[in-house]
This record gives structure tokens, sequence and C-alpha cells, in this order.
């Protein structure tokens, strides 16, 4: 998120500014995160919108006052 949050790596993130966590998800095994992030990227928009929803109706920056980035 820090990297996120001061465009520190150039590329897509950066590019449009996309520094907030609006959902996250724990995983006991990294095979498992992987699946998950190629079963969610093949979704349409409005799906996973509404997986955000289910934990941040508001679209909260869940990851603000991690980080003092001024």
């Amino acid at each position: 998120m820090f990297e996120h949050k001061t465009k520190a790596i150039k590329g897509y993130s950066s590019k449009y500014s996309i520094d907030r966590l609006l959902y996250f998800e724990e995983f006991g095994h990294p095979q498992d995160a992987i699946e998950s992030e190629k079963r969610i990227k093949g979704w349409l928009k409005r799906k996973k919108l509404d997986l955000v929803r289910t934990m941040n109706p508001k679209f909260k920056d869940l990851s603000e006052g991690w980080f003092d980035v001024g």
C-alpha cells in the first residue's frame, strides 16, 4: 500500500492514482490468494463492486492512517 500511495513504482497504479484499499481477503496459502485474484479478475466490474460492498459499503479507504504520506 505504501508503494501505491507514494507512487514509488511506475506502472498502472501510479499512472491512474490507484492508492486506496477498498477490499481484502486473507489466505493461509499464497496459491489460494493467486487463484482467488485470477477468478475475481475475470468478473465483470459490477460483480467486483458488489464484492467490495459486502465488506465496505461506503468505499472507505481501509488503509487510511497506515502511513504518513502527506
